[in-house]
């Protein structure tokens, strides 16, 4: 890692796939000098936690389409995938939408790491505090060690919230949440090798666990509260363009805004291709699926004993949930704190209003979460990161 200079041109927050971008763009697109920026976060690579939640689910592809990447070329990826010998191009992009396998995604992601310098970047710490004002920010981190920066970009993801349901004990040693940190993977080291196991939830990630489960010959029960429900993508591609983000932009009411983004998300739905392997694998009877409601959790004996709504109850040996992650405002007590001191601007949600460069405050942007009361759907994803890239370079070359 290269020295940190007295004080940055940028400083990011967050190492994940917004992070990351938006670090490549400054550099690639607004002509930032890689010594007038850092990326603060406490893994020990950057983007750590995509690469361990995508390979705890078992993902074999992404659910979007190969022009959302990290680099700057729009086809960066596509160019990278017909690099590839004729032997190992199979199967790297999957119909429809030729989307990416995790592999082909999580090399190129190296790639776009490597070409700008990235690891170098990478102060592997966590940002603690942060202080505002007109001349820029100052970043308390855990170690103790202060930045200084004129510009701070907030893109901070929501990667450390996974949801509980309320019956779900967090100190069980056979009950987990598949993203919750530390959590890395299947079988846990010590235990026996196939189990009948409990998958909490209906969504993709839901699916691809108890997928990925039952090929490694496990007895797996997937629970969800709703029928399968079937959508390419998590909302629809309307919303990365004019057609539905221009009355998003011009509504002047934020509660609406919550409304439309929640309306708009397809949350709890799985791909066609991961809807038919289910499907399949429950007719031929590989995988038991409950629609019902777990109301309670019960140990009993060496197993769980699960209390269903309708089923009674469901006996299995470990519970996973993949559950998601909540919809509170990522940041915790350092946003808290910043909001108070900097008197930023909230919406009745808790979340960031910005303009239209993302800008929080003069010398503070979101992207993300944080930013999508302004980007609309779209914001959490790979899309979202380009489109908040956009705005970023836009504003670095402006000023």
């Amino acid at each position: 890692m290269t020295q940190t200079p007295a004080a940055l041109d940028w400083l990011i927050i967050g190492g994940g796939i917004h992070g990351v971008h938006i670090a490549a763009r400054l550099l690639g697109d607004a002509d930032v000098a890689p010594d007038r920026l850092r990326i603060v976060d406490p893994g020990d690579q950057l983007l750590e936690r995509w690469r361990t939640c995508a390979a705890t689910t078992g993902m074999s592809h992404l659910r979007s389409p190969s022009a959302h990447h990290l680099d700057v070329d729009p086809w960066s990826l596509d160019r990278f995938a017909r690099g590839r010998s004729h032997k190992r191009k199979r199967g790297l992009l999957a119909r429809p939408f030729k989307r990416p396998a995790l592999t082909l995604f999580n090399e190129h992601c190296d790639k776009v790491v490597q070409a700008f310098g990235l690891k170098d970047l990478h102060i592997q710490d966590r940002a603690k505090r942060c202080s505002v004002d007109c001349d820029g920010a100052v970043v308390q981190l855990s170690s103790g060690r202060e930045i200084a920066a004129q510009n701070l970009v907030l893109a901070i993801g929501s990667g450390e919230q996974p949801s509980w349901p309320d019956w779900a004990p967090r100190s069980h040693a056979r009950v987990h949440h598949i993203f919750e940190p530390g959590f890395d993977g299947w079988p846990p080291a010590n235990e026996p090798l196939s189990e009948t196991v409990g998958v909490i939830g209906g969504g993709i990630s839901a699916g691809q666990v108890a997928l990925r489960l039952m090929a490694e010959g496990h007895r797996v029960h997937l629970v969800s509260r709703h029928p399968l429900r079937q959508h390419q993508f998590d909302s629809d591609p309307g919303w990365l363009g004019p057609f539905r983000m221009a009355g998003f932009s011009r509504e002047p009411d934020f509660d609406r805004r919550r409304s439309l983004i929640a309306e708009a998300r397809h949350r709890g739905s799985v791909p066609p291709d991961v809807r038919r392997s289910l499907s399949q694998a429950i007719e031929q009877g590989h995988l038991h699926w409950h629609q019902d409601k777990v109301e309670s959790l019960e140990a009993r004996g060496d197993g769980l004993v699960l209390g269903l709504a309708a089923y009674a109850e469901l006996e299995v040996e470990r519970v996973l949930l993949a559950t998601g992650f909540t919809s509170s405002r990522p940041g915790g007590s350092m946003i808290d704190a910043l909001i108070a001191s900097a008197s930023l601007p909230c919406a009745n949600c808790g979340y960031p209003i910005v303009d239209s460069a993302l800008r929080w405050h003069p010398r503070v942007y979101v992207s993300g979460p944080l930013a999508e009361l302004e980007l609309g759907p779209a914001s959490r994803n790979i899309a979202g990161a380009r489109r908040a890239g956009d705005r970023l370079v836009d504003a670095a070359k402006a000023s």
